[in-house]
């Protein structure tokens, strides 16, 4: 059991205050902080503090995968951490993209690297060979775009903006309102020429502003065309925007998840959350961004099928068990959140690992055999697989930690 020192990256969508706060440094901070990488990560592995040196935990594994690892782990990952944990602040929305399957993922690169291409250029699409779903829970109010919406309740929004320039694409979607149709009207919206991106975009801009001024009760779709505006305004003739009116406006409160297979296009637009994984860096983008774009590609890996009820609330592992368990598909990770009260029950996570434990309030205690460790508020630790089992006790109020392990 060793405190763990997450890998700090700022990206221009971060926040200045979010993650600074939550580790009790100075803010704002100096840079935008968009993610702390808790994990193995070979971009940015996270250290591990053995005594009064720090360890790269990429390195640790490397030079012992049994004892970090343990054989169920290697069994099915070979001898890498399988997830990757994550603190994301989204002060402004991230781009719109997707992450391919394992199987889409393996081809890829297989082709990239075939082509040449370098694993740092800026046009890579596949970075490695695996697939990428991904978990995020919310630490305060989280915003999001996840999934394409019903195309009956599409329909129902863009006849609402009573833009007649929309009229031939809302006959395309409402003459085959299912996967197929959203295929049709995203394809033709991600690969309109500028010109007439340029003619469309205003119109339906100002068809949101209509709405938005329209009467209170009528405006069933405030949040959605707020949403629409502000993409506008960041990001002028981009697809992109178009492309959001199709998807789920997802609003998270705290505790509450959202899950994401292969295929289903997203994008984070404000909040801070914990996100879990699998260890992957393979990103095909849509717009929102002045990053890489490869529509054919992302063609190629989207799921078009509708996607109904994203968000995922956690369960309790048992009665008066202080643990809540994130249910997901996902081999490469499982997530859950420990909620401490004075009082209660310690949390005895009997698992083994490797484990990341990441403390998101209050401040606790972790017994593992012999030995404890104190983590505060922003801290994190990790838990090899050789590690007795953890025992999870509050210091002084209430306390909240996550943990992830392999799923």
């Amino acid at each position: 059991m060793h405190l763990l020192h997450g890998a700090l990256r700022t990206y221009a969508w971060g926040s200045r205050t979010a993650i600074a706060e939550l580790c009790g440094r100075p803010v704002p901070s100096n840079h935008p902080e968009a993610e702390l990488w808790l994990g193995a990560h070979p971009a940015n592995p996270s250290g591990l503090q053995v005594g009064e040196s720090t360890v790269s935990l990429l390195d640790a594994i490397a030079a012992d995968p049994v004892g970090q690892l343990g054989t169920r782990a290697r069994a099915g990952f070979g001898d890498r951490l399988p997830f990757l944990l994550k603190l994301l602040a989204a002060e402004e929305p991230l781009s719109l993209q997707a992450h391919p399957s394992a199987a889409q993922a393996k081809e890829g690169f297989t082709r990239e690297e075939a082509a040449g291409i370098p694993l740092d250029s800026p046009i890579r699409n596949y970075r490695d060979d695996s697939h990428k779903p991904e978990l995020v829970v919310a630490l305060t109010r989280f915003e999001a775009l996840a999934g394409f919406r019903d195309p009956h309740r599409t329909v129902d929004l863009l006849r609402a903006l009573d833009v007649p320039a929309l009229e031939h694409y809302i006959a395309l979607l409402e003459g085959q309102p299912d996967s197929s149709g959203l295929r049709a009207l995203f394809t033709t919206w991600i690969t309109l020429p500028p010109p007439a991106l340029g003619t469309l975009l205003p119109q339906i801009l100002e068809g949101c502003v209509r709405y938005l001024s329209g009467p209170a009760e009528s405006r069933v779709y405030a949040r959605e065309i707020r949403t629409v505006l502000g993409l506008g305004e960041s990001y002028p003739g981009d697809a992109g925007v178009l492309a959001s009116m199709l998807l789920n406006r997802i609003t998270l409160e705290p505790g509450q998840g959202l899950y994401l297979a292969a295929g289903n296009l997203h994008a984070y637009l404000h909040g801070l959350g914990v996100e879990v994984m699998a260890n992957s860096d393979n990103v095909l983008r849509g717009g929102l961004t002045p990053k890489h774009v490869d529509v054919p590609e992302l063609l190629r890996v989207l799921d078009f099928e509708p996607l109904t009820g994203p968000a995922r609330t956690a369960s309790a592992a048992g009665p008066g068990d202080p643990v809540y368990v994130y249910a997901t598909p996902a081999p490469e990770f499982a997530l859950s959140r420990i909620e401490l009260t004075p009082g209660c029950p310690d949390a005895e996570l009997r698992r083994p690992g490797p484990r990341i434990l990441l403390c998101t309030a209050g401040s606790v205690t972790l017994r593992c055999g012999d030995e404890h460790l104190v983590l505060e508020r922003g801290q994190s630790a990790w838990i090899a697989a050789v590690d007795p089992a953890v025992t999870v006790s509050t210091r002084a109020g209430s306390a909240q930690l996550f943990s992830a392990t392999v799923g």
